[in-house]
């Protein structure tokens, strides 16, 4: 790909005239054919509010404004200020929050809303800086930037996803987007372009813009008021930019999800660690089976592989065994929580069942997340009263937050990840 040359008198691809009508051009079009009726929008009000942008941004990060406008009204209605959200219990939160995916944004939120709170006591208003706002739990420069803008109409610029892939097509920039002299290169521009005043308006009609015409794939060229300067458009290859380094395919990791039902017809759900995946939800107890390179398919379990001769009736017992002797996997793999059921299972000889006799009905769920496919195999098991005790008492021993739920209690009372719902379904 050849790169873009840069015109004498500015450093950027684009001359002088083509950087200063950008934003008049883009502010025309908003006007006329731009969302003005998302509730979080602050560029109609005089009195904006930024605890509304700040919610709406992490929300909206790498998911779809469709998807998070019921999970935003709900927030809203709940939590209507940053000190209720703030004063609210994690669980509260998380139930809330439960099948919008990419968890961390949450713990980052309600840690975020505590930090805020805090402020707010002490300078009796939220942060008015820049650098306020970074130093918030979860909160990058693009995402403080639409703060500043909009959420306090000061000036702020940003370059999330869509603003960059309108820059990128416009000048013809071809470097991979995850590089940092890229990242500069696109950042340099934004600050260019972004007036002095109305950058809230200009960030909104940037964000419509990505969203609405420069769209990943068939993007609305005819209809765009940045066509007639365009570079990737003029090229006709729109569709190239922005460069992104291929990626490699993601590896597989297969589990067994445990319905442990005890005499009540109640299941097991343990709190997950705050660290890592599904970070503070409830989840069904996991037991790991296999990790398969996605580059290769070969077995990735560590030094001891995992038997390829397993079958569906011995699998659990197996399986779990030949794990846990793989001491870095076991640890790496199983939380706390699980190593003790693990341990518990194996030392009681109890085998977990397929939840039922049809093929479809046993097939592993498969749900995607950033780095891997992760296949859950749903299996069953009943306890009795005496089972239910011991195992109680175990897991309150090391501390373990646990409760027996119904299926349809723990949909209604926890918050729970989008895959332990498709288990429950």
């Amino acid at each position: 790909m050849t790169k873009s040359t840069a015109i004498p008198n500015t450093p950027f691809s684009q001359p002088t005239d083509a950087l200063d009508s950008f934003a008049p051009r883009l502010l025309d079009w908003f006007a006329e054919n731009g969302r003005h009726d998302l509730p979080w929008q602050q560029h109609q009000t005089d009195t904006p509010n930024p605890y509304i942008v700040w919610l709406s941004e992490v929300m909206l990060q790498q998911t779809q404004v469709t998807t998070v406008l019921p999970y935003f009204a709900r927030f809203m209605d709940t939590f209507p200020t940053v000190q209720d959200l703030a004063a609210a219990d994690w669980d509260v939160v998380a139930e809330h929050w439960a099948g919008l995916g990419y968890y961390a944004r949450a713990r980052n939120l309600h840690k975020g809303a505590k930090q805020l709170a805090e402020i707010i006591d002490e300078t009796g208003d939220f942060p008015q800086t820049l650098a306020g706002w970074e130093a918030i739990s979860g909160v990058g420069p693009s995402t403080a930037g639409a703060i500043m803008a909009m959420g306090l109409h000061k000036y702020g610029v940003i370059c999330d996803g869509n603003v960059k892939r309108v820059l990128t097509r416009w000048a013809a920039i071809d470097g991979d987007i995850t590089k940092s002299a890229t990242t500069k290169e696109l950042w340099a521009l934004a600050e260019r372009l972004t007036p002095t005043e109305n950058s809230g308006l200009f960030a909104q009609a940037m964000m419509d813009m990505g969203a609405t015409l420069c769209t990943r794939s068939k993007p609305a060229c005819l209809l765009c008021p940045l066509q007639e300067d365009c570079l990737a458009h003029a090229q006709g290859r729109e569709t190239d930019y922005p460069v992104k380094a291929k990626k490699q395919p993601k590896p597989s990791k297969f589990s067994d999800a445990l319905l442990i039902e005890n005499e009540n017809g109640e299941i097991l759900w343990l709190q997950r660690p705050d660290n890592g995946i599904w970070g503070g939800l409830w989840s069904l107890p996991l037991q790991f089976v296999e990790k398969i390179d996605g580059k290769t398919n070969s077995k990735a379990t560590g030094k001891t592989a995992i038997k390829e001769s397993v079958t569906s009736d011995d699998k659990s017992s197996n399986v779990a065994s030949d794990v846990r002797s793989n001491e870095k996997v076991y640890e790496t793999e199983f939380n706390t929580a699980e190593q003790i059921i693990n341990e518990w299972l194996i030392k009681n000889k109890l085998v977990t069942e397929s939840v039922s006799n049809t093929l479809l009905d046993d097939a592993p769920i498969k749900h995607s997340l950033t780095h891997f496919h992760w296949y859950l195999t749903p299996r069953k098991l009943t306890v009795d009263a005496a089972q239910t005790i011991e195992l109680n008492e175990k897991l309150a021993a090391a501390e373990i937050d646990f409760k027996w739920l119904t299926e349809q209690t723990a949909q209604d009372s926890l918050g729970l990840p989008r895959a332990m719902i498709k288990i429950l379904e």
